[in-house]
């Protein structure tokens, strides 16, 4: 009889901007036996050591400005228009992996920009993804993380609403409310990403369905964060794992049923590693 009887959500793992990326990486790794790319292609560490060993060259903007004659991979989180503008002047090719859902983003935040729009983005403080559209509006929009953080600024009477694409879209709306409720016009753009938003919904029934969840994810991972919570909430013997090793036996119980989950930066070897290592466990 098997001591734990574990099950791993299939709606988790890469979303299909973090597979593109990747696959992106593989082939020219395959091809050159070495590649930068500018941050962490994903914000797992035990994916980007995977790449790591077969020859990604994780560098920041620092060394980027350094770099001459190479091919540089933009992860999908996306980039300011300044990236842009280094590789020409360093001859640096860039092969451009940002994830379609950002760059539409981007581009509808530059059009807003150029209509003299008082832009507000609901996000988290120096997420890459958030420097890249914060560089649409030459760093003038205003960033924020809650309600509370927005209020302390001198609001003009009608605000342009935007969204980091892995926001909660829950927590979009209600800020939106919010700032009607107070007499605000607010133009809400939803621009949150709905393979990400949907699994919301997909974690809930899927953390109900059993005795305890592990839910595996990066530390750095904002999306993690979020969805970890809504795990937590639904299920509270829910625990926040970054690897395999992490896992305590005095969690469980014999003949426990356990579901596996995890952000959308989160690989399914990773999960399947944990898996691996619950069915093995001495409980």
């Amino acid at each position: 009889m098997q001591r734990l009887n574990v099950t791993i959500d299939s709606n988790s793992g890469f979303c299909f901007g973090v597979v593109y990326a990747i696959q992106m990486a593989e082939d020219i790794l395959d091809e050159q036996g070495y590649l930068y790319c500018l941050g962490d292609i994903v914000h797992n560490d035990e994916e980007v050591q995977r790449l790591q060993q077969r020859g990604l060259r994780i560098i920041d903007h620092e060394q980027l400005r350094e770099l001459q004659n190479e091919a540089v991979l933009i992860r999908a989180h996306g980039e300011p228009p300044e990236t842009y503008q280094t590789a020409l002047a360093n001859n640096l090719t860039l092969i451009d992996a940002s994830c379609p859902v950002v760059l539409k983003l981007q581009n509808r935040i530059k059009s807003s920009y150029d209509k003299d729009d008082r832009i507000y983005i609901y996000g988290k403080h120096g997420h890459a993804e958030v420097l890249g559209l914060l560089g649409q509006t030459n760093n003038n929009a205003i960033v924020f993380e809650n309600i509370d953080e927005l209020m302390q600024h001198k609001l003009p009477a009608k605000i342009t609403l935007y969204s980091q694409t892995t926001k909660s879209t829950d927590s979009f709306y209600s800020i939106k409310n919010q700032l009607e409720t107070k007499g605000y016009e607010v133009e809400a753009n939803d621009t949150i990403c709905r393979q990400v938003s949907n699994r919301d919904k997909e974690l809930r029934k899927f953390a109900s369905q059993f005795d305890k969840v592990v839910f595996v994810s990066g530390t750095k991972s904002s999306n993690g964060k979020v969805l970890f919570q809504v795990c937590k909430n639904t299920n509270p013997n829910t625990y926040f794992i970054s690897k395999a090793e992490e896992l305590q036996p005095g969690w469980f119980s014999t003949g426990e049923s356990i579901g596996i989950c995890g952000a959308t930066s989160t690989p399914m070897w990773l999960m399947e590693q944990v898996r691996d290592s619950l069915l093995k466990l001495e409980v």
